[in-house]
């Protein structure tokens, strides 16, 4: 997807979130995937130890397609330990657990548990090397881990992959977009009044046709006519257009032009 001009990047409001920090990352393009990731949910405090292949690094900016204001932040340290020594709550991503007792959390419950606790101080998400993964010594300074359940019979992830899940996870946690809605553009949702102008309507044509027979069952048949329109979600336009149906439909034809005369 085609990324915004820099100007309404650099002034797209931020929420403090968790610092993301990449344990012995391998190749700058992987380092700029992830910071890309990251800014698309808002998350900008990057932390590289021991980078590979040094830092800055031109590949890491190129890759990640504007999103400079991760790049030019970053901070590098020589340990995990430097690394997250202001925080007060990691949680480190792994593929499994290595007899650890810690918490293991989902994606999901993990991003709830940051958001926690970013609510009384400061967090992070540690994620390690490309080919290997966090070293033991890596997971024993996280408060719990994190593992994506992915296909067992193919679970890599590469990096960037994971940054962009667990960045999304932390966003959507605190997202009040509704699951579902309809751009109405140039119109809006029917009212009550409109619908119930169209069901008189068309049950007065119906009646008029004897479609609404025998009379013992009218009332059924009405109620279940007006519960698939109410199922259908109709918009005013959309009420005013069936409404021309019918009319269309019921009006008298003049002798001569019905398709019986031709």
């Amino acid at each position: 997807m085609a990324g915004t001009d820099q100007t309404r990047r650099d002034e797209a409001p931020r929420e403090a979130g968790p610092a993301v920090i990449l344990v012995a990352p391998q190749l700058g393009e992987n380092i700029g995937t992830a910071a890309r990731a990251m800014l698309n949910f808002g998350l900008t405090d990057l932390r590289l130890v021991r980078p590979r292949d040094g830092w800055p690094n031109e590949r890491a900016r190129a890759a990640a397609s504007g999103a400079d204001v991760v790049i030019d932040g970053a901070r590098v340290f020589d340990t995990t330990a430097d690394a997250v020594a202001d925080l007060d709550y990691v949680i480190a991503t792994t593929a499994r657990a290595r007899d650890m007792v810690k918490p293991i959390h989902t994606p999901a419950m993990a991003a709830g548990a940051l958001r926690q606790a970013i609510g009384g101080g400061q967090a992070g998400l540690l994620f390690g090397p490309e080919r290997t993964g966090l070293e033991n010594d890596d997971l024993a300074l996280a408060d719990a881990l994190m593992m994506v359940p992915v296909n067992p019979a193919f679970a890599s992830l590469n990096l960037a992959q994971c940054v962009l899940l667990m960045s999304y996870e932390w966003h959507k946690a605190g997202d009040a977009t509704a699951p579902t809605r309809i751009d109405y553009q140039q119109t809006r949702p029917a009212s009550k009044a409109e619908l119930v102008g169209f069901f008189t309507h068309l049950e007065s044509e119906l009646d008029r046709f004897g479609f609404l027979k025998p009379p013992e069952k009218r009332p059924s048949m009405v109620r279940n006519l007006r519960n698939m329109f109410q199922r259908a979600g109709l918009t005013e336009q959309e009420v005013r257009t069936l409404r021309g149906v019918v009319a269309a439909l019921t009006r008298r034809v003049p002798k001569g032009e019905g398709p019986e005369d031709k």
